[in-house]
């Protein structure tokens, strides 16, 4: 069976992740614009409601919420195709480029266009008050690592705070996780097995510490998204080895069961939830596959749905599903605008940025 011919289905022979990770007829566009939706979804309840509301999935996963676990998915994604990235790589500068062209443009318009919005429409203070932190604000965002959530006199008001846009947070994490791809690469972890190994019952030590010793807010975050995408590293890694299989999904299913009873649920349930999401990003269902025509606009609705839903939080709307169903729209706009305008063209500027390079090597072939 060819890979354009393969499907998952319960009387399929066993395929290995390998079979299938070659092209790019997958389902992850899909599940990233899911995950994104996801978010907001769940960010619509402490916008509405403020920070004490109960969100979705909060109660059923021992603390986790919808927003959270889609996060998780974003990660395991991101895990399997940057460390896929490395390796293709003709260059770690080619693979730096990537990694800055695909996240800061968006960033910087997102951050650039709410500052605008808000200064001319939203705040309630002098205007040389405002525009006096605006620059603050840009540059802390876009550096991540210390960040600045509000503005002076907008969303003062909200019920969930005057945060303009509460979902950069992640934003450090991930790039932090690069970092870590980029680093396995140079002393050449993501070719050698073994020594990957190594590095990930390191990780699991750490993780395991996280979870028995007060340690940084910090640290601990970033071991639990560096979980997730770890599991999409070793996904990628051992790729020819772990099957895409219902017996599997039906084995890490029933295992996050279990563990619901015991202080393992969290790492089971993020390696469990990594597996599923490859398995249902690897099906070949053709209805779906479809949705690759589009575009990938997950990320536009991610940093653009928290400013809109404060937005339409201040415009007096306090109920969730109300919030959702304004919001969202909007959101989708901006996005498809900022995947059009903005970071499509920005990926592009990759080939632009080598063309030299290679040119150059020709000239002195001859």
């Amino acid at each position: 069976m060819t890979e354009s011919a393969a499907s998952i289905s319960p009387n399929e022979t066993v395929r290995f992740i390998s079979d299938r990770s070659n092209g790019r007829d997958n389902n992850f566009n899909l599940i990233r614009i899911l995950a994104a939706s996801g978010v907001l979804v769940s960010h619509a309840y402490p916008i509405s409601l403020g920070r004490a509301a109960t969100q979705p999935l909060e109660n059923l996963l021992h603390g986790l919420t919808l927003g959270t676990v889609c996060v998780w998915i974003f990660f395991a994604i991101s895990g399997f195709f940057i460390t896929r990235s490395f390796n293709r790589k003709q260059s770690v500068t080619s693979f730096l480029i990537a990694r800055v062209l695909r996240l800061f443009p968006a960033l910087a318009v997102v951050l650039g266009v709410t500052i605008f919005v808000a200064g001319f429409v939203l705040t309630n203070v002098a205007p040389s008050l405002y525009w006096a932190e605006t620059g603050e604000y840009f540059v802390r965002n876009m550096l991540l690592f210390d960040l600045r959530y509000t503005l002076p006199g907008v969303f003062e008001s909200n019920p969930g705070g005057a945060g303009i846009n509460g979902s950069l947070w992640s934003l450090s994490y991930e790039v932090t996780c690069y970092v870590g791809v980029f680093i396995c690469g140079l002393l050449g972890l993501l070719r050698n097995r073994k020594v990957f190994a190594g590095a990930v019952l390191l990780f699991m030590c750490i993780y395991a510490a996280t979870m028995v010793l007060d340690l940084n807010t910090r640290i601990e975050q970033l071991a639990k998204l560096g979980l997730t995408f770890l599991t999409g590293m070793v996904f990628y890694i051992w790729r020819d080895k772990i099957p895409l299989s219902w017996v599997v999904l039906a084995g890490v299913t029933a295992a996050t069961v279990v563990a619901w009873f015991t202080p393992l649920f969290m790492p089971v349930f993020a390696v469990s939830l990594s597996y599923a999401v490859f398995f249902a990003g690897y099906a070949k269902i053709p209805l779906l596959l479809n949705y690759n025509r589009l575009g990938d606009y997950s990320y536009g609705v991610y940093i653009y749905a928290f400013p809109i839903q404060q937005l339409v939080a201040q415009s007096g709307v306090t109920t969730p599903v109300i919030n959702m169903a304004i919001s969202l729209p909007f959101t989708f706009i901006c996005a498809i605008l900022s995947w059009h305008l903005v970071e499509a063209p920005a990926m592009k500027l990759r080939h632009r940025i080598k063309a030299p390079k290679r040119a150059k090597a020709k000239q002195i072939a001859k």
